[in-house]
């Protein structure tokens, strides 16, 4: 994955002065702040509720509503798993279940170890070569418990097939 700065608080109080003109400036302030630095910090709140006259629970209720919106810094990969029902025919759950006695992740809505975040994801439109998952964006199918924890260990030979 891309490098990303260090959060910067000046740094996000430009984007956010910069994008707070904008009619529902609070999704592009936020895209924008996890564009910049790979997530949004739990800093960048009550800058934001202060530049739109929001509420606190209002913009961290627009940041935890959003499940693509990550408040600490991605890991070094992102798998998406899908679970959708031809998925869970050709084994998904399997794979579930080796993901949490091998490697110690436990797969639910948004899981990760410092390394490696596996997220459930519902169809990723490769049902004929299920299970699927999105690996770092890329899409793999017929992952099988051996290519998986090649993927958790860091290798990139499962990705690109």
């Amino acid at each position: 994955m891309a490098g990303y700065p260090a959060w910067d608080q000046d740094s996000a109080q430009l984007i956010v002065a910069g994008l707070a003109h904008l009619e529902g400036a609070t999704l592009p302030i936020l895209h924008a702040l996890q564009e910049e630095f790979g997530h949004v910090d739990p800093q960048a709140v009550p800058l934001i509720a202060d530049a739109l006259n929001l509420s606190r629970a209002e913009v961290h209720g627009a940041i935890s509503f959003y499940h693509d919106f990550r408040t600490s810094p991605a890991p070094r990969r992102v798998i998406k798993l899908c679970r959708a029902e031809a998925c869970q025919a050709l084994g998904c759950e399997a794979l579930v279940e080796h993901l949490a006695q091998d490697h110690g992740i436990a797969v639910d809505a948004h899981s990760q170890t410092s390394d490696v975040a596996v997220e459930t994801v519902y169809c990723l439109g490769n049902c004929a070569l299920g299970p699927a998952a999105l690996v770092d964006g890329e899409l793999i199918g017929r992952i099988d418990p051996a290519r998986l924890s090649e993927l958790c260990a860091g290798s990139d030979r499962g990705v690109r097939t």
